[in-house]
């Protein structure tokens, strides 16, 4: 199959897959995670659940995750994304439509710990950021950058929009509006998703002949010559540092876009107010992330990550305080704290794997360490509902996982490259 550009027009199809990549991360990630903590108390309520047992779900889908992107990661690198994607969206949207009709915990357990995650694995983060860093070396923060805008802007929009959606219309039906928007947006960018530049007779970054005649493609062949395979990479020390410090520092996501609802309404603030928390968070995230991704690729990104894990590390402690102490100006100045660390997680990961393993075996990579993330990440979720039905409170629960980002930071700090 052709792509209408060529090296010699003016729009590099790469351009193209940022924003495909935009869309398929504000579904995949909306509809996992953003929307998720409106929906808490009106089920747990509807269906006499425990705030535990409404949270197995996502402690179980961690591994769904996981698993499934260790089995596509090769296959991925050998076929692109598009197969993948356009499976993914028939899943993911049964499965929303699916769970409007649940009346019992193992139905619920059964199609948002299983069948959803498993749709949104094949559409979201793994599959799109892989084909990107093939399609950008020289421009790869900021290419990657822009496409997680994509996930920050499900927090503007999905969360609050949800919240109205659950509050006018109920709980059930908001679950099929959202079956509706997943197949609308993201199946025509399944459609629009491609390997390599190569395969089309195109060069990373958009680069030309004559780029390549002056070295300005260097960089790019070096990335794609010095590629680690999945066996060396695991045989590297920096392999299960990565995998241990951004463990530690995603855990955050998790339990905060879980939680913040809850955690704010049992403080006494009305669900649309917990609700804006999460588009606090969201905004500087969003707004953050072109940043971000300018300074990844002029600069070292390993104490960019660090930074960015003690950012996230100490607006947690801020929030617990600040809602301890009912001072809602604090809360925001924490949730915007939290939304510039964000910022910076997804690009700032993504390139590091990237330029520390190369482009050709990516997807084998990522995927190897996903088994070892969900060691850490999958608990997590569960733990922190746990905690609050036995102690009635996030705010220990919530001080560890910020402990943990500190930790991270620490670590990310630290990372040392390896040696092919």
């Amino acid at each position: 199959m052709t792509i209408a550009n060529t090296p010699s027009t003016a729009i590099y199809y790469g351009y193209w897959l940022i924003v495909a990549a935009f869309i398929a991360q504000f579904v995949a990630a909306g509809v996992q995670n953003y929307v998720i903590g409106p929906f808490m108390i009106p089920m747990t309520e509807s269906l006499g659940w425990t705030r535990t047992e409404f949270t197995l779900p996502r402690s179980l889908g961690q591994i769904i995750m996981a698993m499934t992107g260790f089995l596509i990661g090769g296959y991925v690198d050998r076929f692109g994304a598009r197969r993948f994607m356009l499976a993914g969206t028939l899943i993911l949207g049964a499965a929303l439509f699916a769970i409007a009709y649940v009346t019992k915990l193992w139905h619920w357990v059964l199609l948002n710990g299983i069948v959803l995650t498993f749709g949104a694995a094949l559409v979201g983060n793994l599959v799109v950021n892989v084909t990107l860093a093939k399609w950008f070396v020289n421009f790869r923060g900021r290419a990657i950058a822009f496409a997680a805008m994509g996930v920050s802007f499900a927090g503007i929009l999905l969360t609050p929009l949800a919240t109205w959606l659950i509050d006018d219309f109920g709980w059930r039906t908001t679950w099929k509006i959202l079956a509706l928007i997943t197949i609308m947006l993201i199946g025509p960018v399944a459609m629009m998703m491609r390997r390599t530049p190569e395969d089309y007779d195109l060069l990373p970054d958009g680069h030309s002949a004559a780029d390549v005649a002056s070295g300005k493609n260097a960089k790019a062949l070096s990335d794609f010559d010095n590629s680690m395979t999945r066996r060396q990479a695991m045989s590297s020390y920096s392999f299960y540092f990565l995998v241990l410090a951004f463990g530690l520092f995603g855990i955050t996501i998790q339990v905060m876009l879980l939680q913040t609802v809850p955690l704010m309404t049992d403080a006494g603030y009305t669900r649309s107010t917990a609700a804006w928390m999460i588009t606090i968070t969201s905004i500087p995230a969003l707004l953050s992330k072109p940043i971000w991704g300018w300074l990844i690729d002029g600069l070292d990104a390993r104490p960019l990550a660090s930074i960015s894990a003690v950012l996230t590390g100490v607006s947690l402690f801020i929030i617990v305080f600040a809602v301890q102490g009912q001072s809602l100006a604090w809360i925001y100045f924490g949730f915007v704290v939290l939304g510039f660390g964000w910022g910076g997680m997804i690009p700032l990961q993504e390139v590091i794997w990237a330029s520390f393993f190369g482009r050709r075996y990516l997807g084998s990579v990522r995927s190897a360490a996903l088994p070892f993330s969900i060691l850490l990440t999958a608990g997590a979720p569960l733990a922190t509902s746990y905690y609050f039905d036995i102690m009635g409170n996030y705010d220990g629960a919530i001080l560890m996982v910020g402990s943990a980002n500190l930790l991270s930071g620490v670590m990310l700090a630290l990372l040392r490259k390896p040696v092919l």
